[in-house]
């Protein structure tokens, strides 16, 4: 069954509202049992424009329509609403009188006002029904009724969120896309245009109403275009209030069981509004023409050539004169204003002047922002130019920066005042303010890096003042080290720290600063120093290995030692061992503080001695341990100065002793050898021996003196062969290899005397054929015993320690490479 299309007359044309009828058409349409899920449209828009025809169309309802034949008149009277047929959730729809009618006449405007007011406060939808060939214009388009009807609904109601859906009747060739932003434009010139309440003065369009806009083709004309167009408007309506509907987003909505209540209620405010009396005509003329010489003047001020030149000019760089031409151009339009609007209401000829004024100014302010801004980078760069000369003349740095300031500062200031335009009351303060606080943090830039540099230097110069004295001297590791380096360090420190503080006077630095400045100097220094000790702690054992090489191989004269039977290879040895565990206390902590330790007498009565002498306090603090050295800190000494804890010393001490045993082991054997080199003859029990048990033999030679003959031919032979063979220097190498030297020889050294001698039995002698050169090495050799740096040299370094070495706690392990350093006049150091 076709559902039924129920309506009634909601307002009667006379303003009074049928509460009865309203009663009745909502109890018939069951509108209480929708609760929430029901909407209202409405539709305004001149007399005889089609909106009931339109309504009709769109929702199947039954609005009377005019008759185009009898003449065309007013058809709807008051307003009407009916029950759109087919349309989901219940949909309401609300036909108005049309307005511009000539049954009211020109000034009885009123109902239009009150009606237009009461279905935008009441529908969630609004079609506002116009003609395609009236967009552009003011009467036609309804926008001062729209204009004095916000401005009322702004201070009647609150914000509800109205679907304004304007409905562009018989477009005409004109594209769509043309039409629609120009109806969206002014709509918004509306709504920026009333006068707001205070409540909403910063309140957008958008949280009052929704603009959407369609075009029908001519009904007359285009009959059946027109309802396929009016059919695909029609699907828009379904679901119009679910999420992404034509009122999706509506606000406020009033339960439909009070929905007759409401509208009464609405309807009794408007009805007692006076602000709904239409201005007096003369006021409307005025009004209209007023705002049209002032857009015609601000247009032709958009396109003037003067301007455009001038803002052309400005996007390339300051201007001279910018604020008198721009003055020059606002005063010429401005001054045509005055000429045309002359004739019409004084009041509304001012209210209009200011907005062309305030919106011709609007127009030029980012001009004159785009001036301001050449102006800010010009004053900054000179500021940045003049501070460089400057400094780079010589001048302090404090003193540079004022003089820089107030040259750029006073240059901006000028800049501003020639850009001023007449009757603006813009504010350079702010740029101004941004200049100042760039020239700051230039000048705080600058300031910055001169004082990074200056640091840098300064730095630089202490480590280089530093670096190498520090080395030497811990390098030396003598009694006075640490004093000689707390003295250097402080001279140096204090000579730095002076020629600083003079050079940064110049830069006015408050006190705080400096101090912490001229601190953090203080402490690069000392770290300096701490972090050469950290090195050279890290190298220790190189040191000590050196130190006990140049001890222990050279005699106080630097000659290297000759392991001869004089040499007390044990007491050279302790000597050596203590210089080295001299330099072991020396470099186990940092001493830069006058403080005094027990470091050096704990090392040697421990490693050195085997005993420990300490005071009381230590002994009552030691006494739990079973080994002096059985710590990981020192006494009075804090673990930042730390270098070399007291467990480390002693594992360093057992790592040295095994990495130069094998020096005193091979200084022992060249001692032995050399003993031996130098003592040939048999003992004495071994000569009485050979003298009883030999006593026939020699009596047999004293009686037949031919025996006597061959034995001293014999010996002189031998000792022909002796000579001529070195075997004193071959044997000094082991017997083993002295047999196999002598055997390799023996056959061709007895060819060649044997040749000697019979070329001298001829008397012919023959050239003496050139003996082997003996080698410097071998020349050293027979005097002296190889010293374990000349054999270090000549033995892989991988194996130049001894594998198995003793010590105090039984046998140790190592094969560490001794390092050998050129010998140096170090003095030797006795336990203290």
């Amino acid at each position: 069954m076709e559902e039924d299309c129920c309506a009634t007359q909601l307002i009667y044309g006379d303003g009074e509202f049928n509460s009865s009828g309203l009663d009745r058409f909502v109890k018939e349409v069951k509108l209480a049992e929708c609760g929430l899920s029901y909407a209202v449209v409405a539709i305004m828009g001149p007399q005889s424009s089609g909106k009931s025809t339109l309504l009709n169309h769109l929702f199947h309802t039954k609005f009377r329509e005019m008759d185009a034949y009898s003449g065309r008149s007013q058809t709807t009277k008051g307003i009407w609403i009916a029950k759109c047929v087919g349309i989901e959730p219940c949909t309401i729809a609300m036909d108005l009188e049309g307005t511009d009618g000539r049954e009211r006449g020109e000034d009885d405007t009123t109902f239009e006002k009150q009606s237009a007011l009461f279905a935008l406060a009441v529908s969630d939808i609004v079609l506002i029904n116009m003609w395609c060939h009236d967009i552009g214009r003011e009467q036609a388009a309804n926008k001062p009724l729209l204009k004095t009807v916000f401005q009322v609904m702004m201070r009647l109601f609150s914000p509800r969120k109205t679907t304004l859906l304007f409905v562009i009747r018989d477009k005409t060739k004109t594209p769509f896309e043309y039409l629609e932003p120009v109806l969206r434009e002014d709509i918004q010139k509306i709504w920026d245009g009333v006068p707001k309440p205070q409540a909403h003065k910063s309140t957008p369009f958008s949280d009052f109403f929704s603009v959407e806009v369609v075009a029908l083709s001519s009904y007359e004309e285009k009959e059946e275009k027109f309802k396929e167009e009016v059919a695909q408007l029609r699907q828009r309506f379904f679901h119009s209030i679910s999420p992404g509907g034509l009122s999706g987003d509506r606000r406020g909505v009033v339960p439909a069981t009070g929905f007759s209540f409401s509208a009464r209620q609405i309807w009794k405010v408007i009805k007692e509004n006076k602000d709904l009396d239409l201005p007096a005509h003369k006021v409307m003329v005025a009004t209209v023409r007023c705002e049209e010489i002032a857009n015609q003047k601000f247009n032709q001020l958009v396109y003037d050539e003067d301007w455009l030149a001038l803002e052309e000019a400005v996007q390339t760089g300051p201007v001279q004169g910018f604020g008198k031409r721009l003055s020059s151009i606002l005063g010429t339009y401005l001054s045509e204003y005055d000429m045309e609007a002359i004739y019409f209401d004084e009041g509304v000829g001012n209210s209009k002047r200011q907005l062309l004024e305030s919106k011709a100014l609007d127009f030029v302010y980012p001009a004159y922002t785009t001036m301001m801004g050449h102006l800010r980078s010009k004053a900054l760069e000179d500021f940045k130019v003049r501070l460089e000369q400057s400094l780079n003349k010589g001048g302090e740095f404090a003193s540079s920066v004022r003089t820089s300031t107030q040259s750029s500062m006073l240059e901006f200031d000028k800049g501003c005042a020639d850009a001023a335009i007449q009757k603006a009351d813009w504010d350079a303060s702010r740029v101004r303010e941004k200049l100042k606080r760039d020239i700051d943090a230039h000048a705080s830039s600058v300031r910055s890096a001169k004082l990074s540099e200056l640091n840098i230097n300064y730095e630089k110069q202490l480590s280089a003042s530093l670096t190498g004295a520090v080395e030497a001297l811990l390098e030396t590791g003598g009694k006075d080290t640490w004093t000689s380096t707390r003295k250097l360090l402080n001279h140096e420190t204090e000579v730095a720290v002076s020629e600083f503080s003079a050079t940064v006077a110049g830069f006015e630095l408050d006190k705080d600063t400096s101090t912490k400045m001229m601190q953090n100097l203080r402490d690069y220094a000392r770290n300096v120093v701490e972090k050469k000790a950290r090195e050279e702690a890290a190298n220790i054992m190189i040191h000590m290995k050196d130190r006990f090489s140049t001890v222990f191989n050279y005699d106080s004269d630097s000659m290297p030692r000759v392991w001869t039977e004089k040499e007390d290879i044990r007491s050279i040895t302790k000597g050596a061992r203590s210089a080295s565990l001299k330099l072991l206390s020396v470099m186990a902590a940092i001493r830069l503080e006058e403080k005094p330790d027990n470091i050096e007498k704990l090392l040697f009565s421990s490693l050195m001695d085997g005993t420990v002498t300490v005071s009381s306090s230590q002994d009552r603090r030691i006494a739990a341990s079973t080994y002096p050295l059985a710590s990981s800190t020192w006494e009075g000494v804090s673990s930042k100065d730390t270098l070399i804890t007291p467990v480390q010393c002693k594992s360093l001490w057992r790592q040295f002793k095994a990495e130069t045993e094998y020096s005193v082991t091979q200084a022992i054997s060249a001692q032995e050898a050399y003993k031996q080199s130098n003592n040939w003859w048999p003992p004495l029990w071994a000569i009485v021996a050979m003298f009883v048990l030999g006593f026939n033999e020699l009596i047999i030679l004293i009686k037949n003196p031919l025996y006597l003959m061959v034995l001293f031919v014999a010996f002189l032979i031998s000792t022909a062969l002796w000579v001529q063979m070195d075997i004193a220097r071959e044997f000094q190498h082991g017997i083993l290899s002295g047999i196999l030297s002598i055997a390799s020889r023996f056959l061709p050294i007895v060819m060649d005397l044997l040749r000697k001698l019979a070329e001298k039995a001829q008397d012919n002698p023959a050239p003496e054929a050139p003996r082997r050169p003996v080698s410097v090495a071998h020349q050293s050799h027979r005097n002296e015993t190889p010293l374990p740096n000349t054999i270090s040299n000549s033995i892989p370094e991988s194996s130049v320690s001894s594998n198995i070495s003793s010590s105090d706690g039984g046998i140790e392990y190592s094969s560490p490479p001794l390092r050998q350093r050129r010998p140096t006049n170090v003095q030797e150091v006795e336990p203290s």
